[in-house]
């Protein structure tokens, strides 16, 4: 999220209003806009094609496989993705940057290559009953995918926000309108229009990517970092975005679990529920960009600046505790508006899900799991604050703790009973942030001494 401050600030310092809420929109689209879409897109061409072709199993047959597409292609290309932000010029820097292509373009060969590989052993293994057509359109999506993320990142790093949002929306909705189009051919058809749609998105951000290079030298730019560091990198995208998947494959191959379509598998009970309650984080997300990125960015960079030009130690001091009460502010807000989601969640949950025609029995696990979604953004703002505070391995021992504890205590869940579905993730993400800021509160009390001493290490 480098540079994003810079255009909140702006939206603010109209000191209106109309400023802030369009600060709190903007934060709320960078954040959660591509995600807000792409579920959406998929629900929208399951809506249809179930009112075109009337065969429930070809509908889940697609969404199971677009769901694996997109949490594989984020768990392999998740070492990569923070690789390639650390190998970028100057990210969050306006302007032409030379080398940000170059250095996409050999992230993306190397991952190109990586998920073929992988694509092509599990089309002639694992999926070797399903038809060809059906195979190639898997591998050709599982590439596009995780290179769509990696282009995501880059142009994420040099503020262009919207120009992701707008690519999401162009492919999505290419993604409908050509999934409805070939829909009489069956998943293999509705798979045709994901895979084309996003190839449109695809293209649109690689579009934009060049546009941004503006023609500078075609130089690599190479990683100046510690092998530690790019391990403990690597680690923290595989880490992270396991842990956010670990719980469904624990649901998906359990036996509440149902085989779909070909090795692919789903527990309808549980992944409705998640389904719905990641939409509920959006107010959560604009809140913690908006917040950490203009009050706490400010605060950490006054710090940085009295400690440069040689402040006095009560100014050091001052900004320290500005920043830590910022800190503390992202995290307050942040639980105060995911309290008033759970809430109303709690109170209409009902019916919302009669609305969109899902049987009530889901509601409890709809509500744990509107808990931990919440639990997700606090988790996440703890992360960033880490990120600024360049504790690589904090953050490290953190999203494997997250990792490791949803996988364990989601696998016990699934011998209580129904009862307790969900809680093991909700339990993970609590254990979590508590671990988190009881560090968080350490590292600010050791600020000073690993600012003066540690220089250097």
């Amino acid at each position: 999220m480098a540079g994003l401050g810079v255009a909140l600030r702006k939206l603010l310092g109209r000191d209106t209003l109309s400023g802030e809420l369009a600060a709190y929109l903007y934060a709320g689209l960078a954040g959660a806009g591509p995600l807000l879409v792409s579920i959406l897109g998929v629900f929208l061409v399951g809506l249809l094609a179930l009112s075109r072709l009337a065969q429930p199993e070809v509908v889940m047959q697609f969404q199971v496989s677009v769901t694996y597409l997109i949490a594989f292609s984020l768990i392999v290309t998740g070492p990569a993705q923070l690789l390639l932000v650390r190998s970028l010029p100057n990210p969050g820097q306006d302007g032409p940057q030379p080398g940000i292509l170059a250095s996409c373009n050999r992230m993306t060969v190397l991952i190109t290559a990586v998920t073929g590989f992988i694509g092509l052993v599990l089309a002639v293994t694992a999926f070797r009953g399903m038809s060809l057509p059906y195979r190639l359109l898997m591998m050709t999506a599982f590439i596009v995918l995780s290179n769509i993320w990696l282009s995501a990142i880059v142009l994420a790093s040099t503020r262009r926000y919207m120009a992701i949002f707008e690519g999401f929306c162009i492919g999505y909705l290419v993604t409908v309108v050509m999934a409805i189009m070939l829909s009489g051919h069956g998943v293999e058809g509705l798979l045709s229009g994901f895979v084309i749609g996003h190839l449109a998105l695809y293209a649109w951000l690689t579009l934009k990517i060049c546009r941004f290079e503006m023609g500078s030298a075609y130089v690599p730019v190479p990683v100046h970092e510690k092998r530690s560091v790019l391990w403990t990198l690597a680690g923290i995208g595989l880490s992270f975005n396991l842990g956010l998947w670990v719980d469904k494959f624990v649901f998906w191959f359990s036996s509440v679990g149902q085989s779909v379509v070909g090795p692919l598998r789903a527990s309808i009970i549980y992944d409705f529920p998640i389904f719905i309650s990641y939409l509920c984080i959006i107010p959560g997300m604009a809140v913690f960009l908006l917040r950490l990125e203009t009050e706490f960015s400010e605060h950490y960079q006054s710090y940085h600046r009295a400690i440069r030009y040689a402040g006095t130690l009560n100014d050091i001091r001052d900004a320290r505790d500005n920043m830590i009460q910022s800190a503390r502010n992202v995290l307050y807000e942040i639980l105060k508006i995911q309290a008033v989601v759970v809430l109303l969640v709690f109170a209409f949950g009902g019916t919302l899900l009669e609305s969109v025609e899902i049987s009530t029995l889901y509601l409890p696990v709809l509500r744990i799991d509107v808990i931990a979604t919440s639990l997700q953004v606090l988790l996440l703002a703890c992360l960033n604050i880490f990120f600024y505070l360049d504790k690589l391995q904090t953050i490290f021992r953190l999203t494997a703790l997250f990792a490791v504890s949803n996988a364990l205590l989601t696998w016990c869940t699934l011998y209580m009973g129904p009862a307790a579905y969900g809680y093991g993730f909700a339990a993970a993400l609590l254990l979590s942030v508590t671990v988190a800021v009881i560090w968080l509160d350490r590292c600010f009390q050791r600020l000073e001494f690993d600012t003066f001493m540690l220089q250097g290490r």
